[in-house]
C-alpha cells in the first residue's frame, strides 16, 4: 500500500515516426525553438535525442513533454523500433502533400506490435497542393481509422512550417497521457534505456539515457549490461548540470568505462560494489551466440570477399551503416566489416587494415589524424568519407561492381567447314573452306575443331572471298585465308569463330 502511495504521474515519452521528409525535424524544431535541421547533413536527422517541453494543460496548468527523436531513413528501423519501446506515445506524422508512403506504413506497423496510444499529425496543411480529405481517406485504406472518420484514433491538422494546429496536437498528447495515466516511483533508484552513446575526444565514452522509473541522483553508480559510470556529472537535455532527475527525463553521463549498447536498458545503484557485482553477473550470464551460418569452402572460394574497417561518430550510426552494408549483394563478391568502431580514424585503425588486400576504410560523420592520413598514403590506402548514408551506399554498391571478379564468357559467333588446306610455313597455313554458321571476320581467334574436339586455336591474318581480300565472310560463302596457329590443319576440320566477354 504504501509502495502505490509513492507513485506520481510522469510526463509522457513522445515519439514522433513516419516518411523522412515528412516534417518530424520541422515540427520539433517548432516545439522546442531550435533548429535541428539546418544542421543535420541532407535534412535527414541521423542522432536519436530527446528534449523536454512545456505546454499548459486545460486547467491552465504547465505540464511537461519528452520527445523522443528517432531517425527517419530508412536505414534506422531498428533504432526506430527501440523509440517506440522507450516511448509512451507515438505520433505518426504523415504529409497532407504526399499522402502515405511505404515508410508511413512501416512506422504505423511498428506503432501497433509495440501496442503505443498514438495520434496522427496531418502535416503540411498550409501547401497548396496539400489535400487533408485523400490523406485521410488513404489512412483509412491502410487501416488507420481516425476520429470521426470511420475510427478512434485522434488527430490533429498542422503546419510544423507555421505552427498552426501545433498547440492542439500538444493538447492532444495532455490528454492522452491522462487517459494513460502514466506513473513512476520518485523513491525507487532509476532505471530506464540508452538512447545514445558516442565517444567525445575531450570526455571519453558517454551517453544519453532516458529515465523510466525512479529517480537518478549525483554520487549514484549507472549499469547498462556490463558498462558502469558514476553519476559525478549529470546533464539535462540542454547540457546544464544538474544534481538529480526524475522519471520520463533525458540525462547524459560521461565516463563510462566501455561503450554502453543503444536500446539496452540501464539501472542505478548508490553502492558501486553492488554496481560492479551487476555487471559482472551479466557479463557471466551472456553465452556467446552463433553468429549466423557459417560461410561454407565453396561459397568463400566463389566469392572475393572485400573488407571494410567503419568507424562512426555514434554506435546508433554504426549498427544501421552495417545493417545498409549487409543489403549490397552481389554473386561475385561480398563486403566483410573486419573492424568497427566509435570515434576518429586512428593510426592504429589504418594499421590494422594494412595485411588485408583491396581493404575500404570509412569515415561516417568522422574526422582522421594526420598521423594516419599519413600512413594510409604510404601504403596506398584510400579514406572514404560520408555524413550521409544513402550516399555512402550507392558508392559501396559502385565499388563492388568494380572489384568483383569477372567471369569469362565465350561466344560462338561462326562455324566454317575446312575444304582444302594447302601450304604451311611455320606457323601460318593457307586453307580454303565454307562458312556453316554465322560468318568469318579478318583477325578474329578461331578454334580448330576435329570429331568435335578443340585441338588448337588461331587467328585469322588474311582472308580472301572469290581471290579478293575482304575483312568479313558471311554464311553459305567460301573462302580462302591465311591461319596463324601451331596446330596443322586438315580437310574435314571445322573452324569457330568466338569472342571473349568479361561479365
Amino acid at each position: 500500500m504504501q509502495k502505490d502511495n509513492l507513485k506520481t504521474n510522469r510526463p509522457p515519452v513522445v515519439v514522433i515516426m513516419g516518411h523522412i521528409d515528412h516534417g518530424k525535424s520541422t515540427l520539433l524544431d517548432y516545439i522546442r525553438k531550435t533548429n535541428v535541421t539546418e544542421g543535420e547533413a541532407g535534412g535527414i536527422t541521423q542522432n536519436i535525442s530527446a528534449y523536454e517541453v512545456l505546454h499548459k494543460d486545460e486547467k491552465g496548468e504547465e505540464k511537461k513533454i519528452t520527445f523522443l527523436d528517432t531517425p527517419g531513413h530508412e536505414a534506422f528501423s531498428k533504432m526506430r523500433e527501440r523509440g517506440a519501446l522507450i516511448a509512451d506515445i507515438a505520433i505518426l506524422i504523415v504529409s497532407a502533400e504526399d499522402g502515405v508512403k511505404p515508410q508511413t506504413i512501416e512506422a504505423w506497423k511498428t506503432i501497433t506490435e509495440m501496442k503505443l496510444p498514438s495520434i496522427v499529425a496531418i502535416n503540411k496543411v498550409d501547401k497548396p497542393s496539400a489535400n487533408v480529405e485523400k490523406t485521410k481517406q488513404e489512412l483509412a485504406e491502410n487501416e488507420v481509422y481516425l476520429e470521426n472518420y470511420g475510427g478512434k484514433i485522434p488527430y490533429a491538422e498542422i503546419s510544423a512550417k507555421t505552427g498552426a494546429g501545433v498547440d492542439d496536437l500538444l493538447s492532444l498528447i495532455l490528454i492522452l497521457a491522462e487517459m494513460e495515466n502514466f506513473t513512476g516511483n520518485t523513491e525507487e533508484d532509476a532505471t530506464g534505456f540508452v538512447i545514445e552513446a558516442d565517444l567525445d575526444s575531450k570526455r571519453g565514452i558517454q551517453a544519453t539515457l532516458i529515465i523510466k522509473k525512479g529517480t537518478l541522483q549525483k554520487g549514484m553508480f549507472v549499469v547498462v549490461e556490463d558498462a558502469i559510470v558514476s553519476t559525478r556529472m549529470i546533464q539535462n537535455f540542454k547540457g546544464e548540470m544538474i544534481d538529480s532527475a526524475s522519471p520520463s527525463s533525458p540525462v547524459r553521463l560521461c565516463g563510462f568505462d566501455k561503450m554502453p549498447q543503444v536500446g539496452a536498458p540501464f539501472k542505478s545503484f548508490k553502492n558501486k560494489k553492488e554496481a560492479e557485482k551487476y555487471a559482472e553477473d551479466h557479463r557471466n550470464s551472456v553465452v556467446a551466440a552463433p553468429l549466423g551460418t557459417p560461410t561454407t569452402k565453396s561459397d568463400e572460394a566463389s566469392k572475393k570477399i572485400i573488407p571494410i574497417l567503419l568507424k562512426a561518430n555514434v554506435s546508433g550510426s554504426l549498427e544501421a551503416i552495417e545493417k545498409e552494408i549487409a543489403k549490397i549483394k552481389n554473386d561475385g563478391a561480398e563486403f566483410k566489416i573486419i573492424a568497427r568502431g566509435v570515434g576518429p580514424i586512428s593510426e592504429s585503425d589504418i594499421k590494422n587494415v594494412s595485411n588485408s588486400e583491396n581493404a575500404i576504410i570509412i569515415g561516417f560523420n568522422v574526422k582522421t589524424d594526420k598521423s594516419a592520413l599519413e600512413i594510409a598514403e604510404k601504403r596506398g590506402i584510400t579514406i572514404s568519407f560520408f555524413d550521409i548514408i544513402y550516399k555512402m551506399t550507392e558508392w559501396l554498391a559502385e565499388q563492388m561492381e568494380k572489384r568483383r571478379p569477372r567471369v569469362e564468357t565465350i561466344e560462338t559467333t561462326g562455324r566454317a567447314k575446312i575444304i582444302r588446306a594447302f601450304s604451311r610455313t611455320k606457323e601460318r597455313q593457307i586453307i580454303g573452306g565454307k562458312v556453316i554458321e554465322g560468318q568469318m571476320l579478318l583477325n578474329g581467334t578461331v578454334k580448330i575443331m576435329r570429331r568435335e574436339f578443340e585441338i588448337g586455336r588461331g587467328k585469322i591474318v588474311n582472308l580472301e572471298k572469290g581471290k579478293v581480300k575482304t575483312s568479313v565472310v558471311e554464311e553459305g560463302l567460301e573462302f580462302g585465308m591465311m591461319i596463324e596457329s601451331k596446330i596443322e590443319i586438315a580437310s574435314g576440320d571445322v573452324i569457330e569463330l568466338f569472342s571473349i566477354a568479361q561479365k
